[in-house]
């Protein structure tokens, strides 16, 4: 076979990893499919961190000895280490599996390409590298954890042709199709967490659930919130008194007044009080209380002014942004970004590992966010813009 005849299974492989979506995290998404005489007879995932690994499970599933010159499909390189279950290369190994092929080589440094190591010791064929991309891109969150030890914190925004998020009097539902925002739940649905800002809580009291499928699941929800001004209302937003409240974490800082804090916790949502010296949440320190408590990544969905603050502290690792064809054409429209000073080419945030998808009428753009080596951020005229909206 060449790589070209292994991609179908590989494609397979991908298909089966995915119905795990969401739920390995900490670990990462994993599928594997065991071929026969040009046949898929047995296929296995992840299901979640502690339990059996995809290779394992289609080992299981197969329930017999694999055929001589039977092919092994996995869509990340098999662990050659003792964890929290064995090596699955010792499994591979033991069934007599004699040959492996690989789509992504495991990104831990310390790891990399040893597993492929071992098997070939023992005598396995081993072919990497089969849509080596497509394989990498479904652990985003798990490769840049394992990687830095630090959360992915992606943003996603929903802009018209020219960037807008709203009109100039607010009017922003709905700028995407309906294709578009149920790839958006899918994405909610992959992440461990989903923030956003205050604002964004009291003008829209959003839900901060993922619904796919007809299915709701709650992730961890952040509300970014310095002053605590959700507080403050007389209604207080679902967040804080609907029967997810105890996955949800109010990320302020100690000017938001301990009352506040102490009324949530009464309500059994949590609060994140994080020192800075104004009422703008400390980013960095925000991705070291995620770290310590286990949170890999965080869909970060508005709005406007907290998107831009993280752009402005470098602190936003991936950006999802779905384009439809709409034009406002209105220098009073609301951006999506705002409060960089770019007056060069050179001096532009730049996406790299771009990926484009079509969903519906809408044109989804993703990819890593890239910095300048110097980023110049205006201050003033972002505070002005923010205290006048």
């Amino acid at each position: 076979m060449n790589g070209t005849e292994h991609e179908p299974f590989m494609r397979r492989a991908l298909a089966v990893a995915k119905r795990a979506w969401g739920d390995t995290h900490p670990n990462p998404l994993v599928g594997a499919v065991i071929v026969e005489d040009g046949a898929v007879v047995a296929e296995g995932f992840h299901a979640r961190a502690g339990e059996a690994h995809a290779e394992i499970n289609a080992l299981r599933a197969l329930g017999r000895a694999p055929k001589p010159g039977a092919t092994l499909y996995v869509t990340l390189e098999p662990c050659c280490t003792h964890g929290r279950t064995p090596p699955c290369t010792d499994a591979i190994v033991d069934a007599g599996i004699t040959r492996v092929v690989v789509g992504a080589t495991d990104p831990n440094p310390a790891h990399a390409g040893h597993g492929f190591d071992v098997l070939r010791a023992a005598g396995v064929e081993v072919v990497a590298g089969v849509l080596a991309a497509e394989c990498a891109d479904l652990n985003l969150i798990f490769n840049h954890w394992i990687v830095r030890r630090t959360p992915l914190l992606a943003a996603k925004s929903g802009v018209t042709l020219d960037g807008k998020v709203a009109t100039r009097t607010g009017d922003s539902k709905w700028i995407t199709g309906e294709a578009a925002r149920a790839d958006a739940h899918r994405w909610r649905r992959g992440f461990p967490a989903i923030a956003v800002g205050a604002g964004t809580v009291r003008a829209d009291n959003p839900r901060l659930t993922a619904r796919v499928e007809g299915v709701e699941w709650c992730p961890w929800r952040f509300v970014f919130d310095g002053l605590l001004r959700t507080v403050l209302d007389q209604h207080l937003p679902g967040l804080y008194t609907d029967e997810f409240r105890e996955r949800t974490i109010v990320v302020t800082t100690q000017h938001g007044g301990l009352g506040y804090v102490r009324k949530l916790n009464a309500l059994g949502v949590k609060t994140w009080v994080l020192a800075s010296p104004s009422p703008k949440v400390n980013f960095p320190d925000f991705r070291r209380r995620c770290a310590e408590e286990g949170i890999t990544g965080v869909f970060f969905e508005g709005g406007a002014q907290l998107i831009s603050e993280l752009l402005q502290a470098r602190e936003l690792d991936y950006l999802f942004t779905y384009h439809a064809p709409v034009l406002f054409a209105d220098d009073k429209g609301k951006a999506i970004f705002r409060g960089l000073r770019t007056e060069t080419l050179a001096a532009a945030v730049r996406l790299e590992q771009v990926r484009h998808e079509i969903h519906g009428d809408d044109a989804l753009m993703r990819g890593f966010v890239r910095y300048p080596e110097r980023m110049c951020v205006d201050e003033a005229a972002f505070t002005r813009r923010t205290l006048l909206e």
